[in-house]
């Protein structure tokens, strides 16, 4: 009616929460990313939810076009998720390197692995070896070949499936000796860590990471990355096993 005021309410604001930045990595950097995101927390209120899985398996998620904002991988398969467009060629950053190590059940014996001979006189010895699908394994399986020891060890290998760490074959006696990066076996109960390959042959990996090319949060994950390459990161890194890249 005339001169009555309007009964219409402004809409109240919402604030919606900014949605949390979506991640993928391999399992052998679940960790210290774990850790690496609990430091970042302190200063910033960027959500982030980061699914470790197998690496193999990361990978092909990302090819096949699933979201994400960030991924963490072996350096090499980050350069290959650059070929093929999913990943910001500009954004990689390299995060740790990564060395491997020998694990046997606890309180089993713990074989000699000080030198490349005793390595391979330990792994003839051995029942069962077990070693990933990752970027170690595809090394070892390189190294037994050389060695000339390939055929003779060939029905003695058992391949960790994507995802389940060696070290949890070793704990259930399903293995006697495991090899897999140390920042997957420290953590794990029921093994033994004997110690990292000699350096004659060590197997370094250097995991990176980098920004999908269709995050709508690009900055926030190079805002993110820039921390974890930081100097503020290098005492999470070592205390995984891992060194600063």
């Amino acid at each position: 009616m005339p001169g009555m005021q309007s009964q219409t309410k402004p809409i109240a604001s919402i604030d919606f929460p900014v949605p949390a930045l979506r991640g993928i990595s391999s399992m052998a950097t679940r960790q210290v990313l774990a850790d690496l995101l609990a430091l970042y927390a302190q200063q910033s209120d960027v959500r982030i939810a980061i699914e470790s899985v197998g690496g193999v398996d990361a990978a092909k998620r990302v090819q096949a076009g699933e979201a994400f904002d960030a991924v963490f991988l072996a350096s090499d398969a980050i350069d290959k998720l650059i070929a093929a467009g999913h990943i910001d060629a500009q954004s990689k950053v390299n995060l740790v390197h990564s060395g491997v190590a020998v694990a046997v059940r606890a309180g089993a014996n713990q074989p000699d692995i000080s030198s490349e001979d005793a390595v391979r006189t330990a792994v003839l010895a051995a029942r069962s070896i077990s070693y990933s699908t990752g970027p170690s394994g595809v090394a070892l399986v390189k190294l037994f070949e050389r060695w000339g020891i390939a055929a003779a060890i060939a029905d003695r290998i058992v391949q960790a499936p994507p995802g389940v760490p060696v070290g949890a074959l070793v704990a259930r006696g399903e293995v006697e000796l495991g090899f897999q990066q140390l920042s997957e076996l420290i953590n794990l109960e029921g093994i033994t860590v004997v110690g990292p390959l000699p350096p004659a042959i060590q197997i370094t990996t250097t995991f990176s990471a980098g920004v999908c090319t269709g995050s709508a949060q690009a900055q926030a994950v190079r805002d993110l990355l820039a921390f974890m390459a930081s100097p503020q990161a290098d005492e999470a890194k070592r205390r995984q096993g891992m060194e600063p890249a």
